[in-house]
């Protein structure tokens, strides 16, 4: 006869005294008794009560399987088959049984397609007594995440000004891969706090500098690690909501009037200044520079999202779900199976991606399409040969030749140093026929532009 109910119980995080009383209950009345393993403080008073009653432990499947997602599916195959054969199943899982616990959702799946019904049994989760060992309520703002799934990731993905409780921590080369991956956001010597068997009588709290977090070997399934946050105006999240707030009508009043064109020149302004500094990185370290300047052209794209937002246009959802998307899009060497021969190979793909993106849109591309307007004249001038180069319709060599006396003031291996003196000069020539190479160069790519493609 297949079951009537399957309970799923949680028996807490740690000792019998916080067992629910429904959950003792349970577990000491079922007919039938699953246990997902006996490595849990209480499974020793539980055991003793019920001498005369079926017990079932799954700890055997671990060792049959090599990886914990056909451990899991082994589980719940063993308690679907107990189910098939009884009235009532209870299973037992440590913690909450919806607080990372996979079996739990698989099961209720499993259950549904064979039409019987699941009853969760709540348990006290791990999360609560973690929180309380560091002395923070969650409830002023908190994340909580698995070790294994912040361990595949290159980036955390969380909120830097937020606390994090990374949890499951149970094994040394773990706690190593998810410090790899926070090192990413946060310092190396920003100070986190192991925890072990929260809640309980055993409980241990000891702090070490994040790239310390794998230099011990004690980690176990009652292992947590908590990461405070940043200090304030850290993460990107906070500066959303600086420039919201200089928007707002309690805000600036130059932000407030700003616009999306007002801003066009600013951002060619911060993007040009930081050029400089990171230019000026090759005679001395200038990461502070570069940091700063980084800031400001990070600042205006976050004001013209923002301007968008209150437009209606678009958020910054849109924008960064947008990007990311094109560059899985057009890095299937990558996130695909797609396989390349070195850097020109990528390039043919991207430009065969874009292409054929742009076709899905209706639109026909020319072959010097896609070099923005604004560009500084001598970035918009390189990007326009490269274009018209791909596509026969410039000889760069020759080019480069056509005045025998510029081609042998160049030399034939000039470095930057030379390059750049030759164009300084070239602007000082102009200035002196009243000229602005600026303009001057701007006005000969529209003017290729037009004669390439007439």
């Amino acid at each position: 006869m297949a079951a009537q109910r399957i309970q799923i119980v949680g028996l807490g995080p740690g000792p019998t005294a916080q067992l629910t009383l429904a959950a003792w209950q349970a577990l000491t009345q079922a007919e039938v008794l699953i246990l997902r393993t006996e490595r849990h403080p209480c499974v020793v008073d539980i055991l003793a009560q019920r001498t005369a009653a079926a017990t079932l432990i799954c700890d055997d499947l671990y060792e049959q399987h090599a990886s914990f997602a056909e451990v899991y599916a082994a589980i719940v195959e063993r308690v679907m088959a107990l189910a098939a054969t009884h009235t009532e199943v209870v299973y037992a899982v440590p913690g909450h049984p919806g607080v990372g616990e996979m079996t739990t959702l698989r099961l209720q799946q499993r259950a549904a397609e064979a039409g019987i019904a699941v009853e969760i049994v709540a348990g006290l989760s791990f999360i609560a007594p973690s929180f309380a060992a560091v002395g923070l309520d969650p409830m002023d703002g908190a994340q909580i995440l698995d070790a294994m799934l912040l361990a595949r990731q290159h980036h955390p993905l969380v909120d830097v000004n937020l606390p994090l409780l990374l949890a499951q921590v149970y094994a040394r080369w773990l706690a190593s891969d998810a410090k790899l991956t926070l090192l990413n956001a946060y310092p190396a010597e920003h100070p986190v706090t192991i925890i072990q068997a929260a809640g309980t009588a055993d409980q241990r709290l000891r702090q070490v500098a994040l790239a310390e977090l794998d230099h011990s070997d004690d980690f176990d399934h009652l292992t947590s690690v908590y990461i405070p946050p940043l200090p304030l105006y850290s993460s990107f999240t906070a500066l959303q909501e600086l420039v919201a707030h200089l928007r707002a009508p309690e805000g600036c009043p130059w932000d407030r009037e700003q616009t999306l064109a007002s801003l066009r020149s600013d951002l060619l302004d911060e993007c040009a200044e930081l050029l400089e500094a990171i230019d000026a990185d090759d005679v001395e370290d200038n990461r502070a520079a570069i940091c700063e300047e980084i800031g400001d052209v990070l600042l205006s794209a976050t004001m013209l999202t923002q301007i968008a937002t209150e437009e209606g246009r678009f958020q910054m959802s849109n924008v960064v779900r947008g990007v990311v998307t094109k560059l899985i899009r057009r890095h299937p060497h990558v996130f695909g199976d797609v396989s390349v021969s070195g850097v020109d190979h990528v390039l043919a793909n991207w430009d065969a991606i874009k292409a054929q993106e742009k076709a899905e849109k209706g639109i026909r591309p020319g072959p010097l399409d896609g070099v923005a307007p604004a560009l500084p004249a001598l970035e918009k001038a390189r990007k326009l040969q490269s274009k018209a180069a791909k596509a026969g319709l410039l000889d760069r060599q020759a080019l480069a030749h056509v005045e025998p006396a510029l081609a042998a003031l160049v030399g034939d291996a000039p470095d930057d140093a030379r390059i750049g003196e030759i164009l300084w000069q070239l602007v000082a020539l102009a200035h002196l026929q009243h000229v602005s190479a600026e303009d001057a160069l701007r006005s000969y790519t529209v003017h290729f532009r037009r004669k390439a493609v007439a």
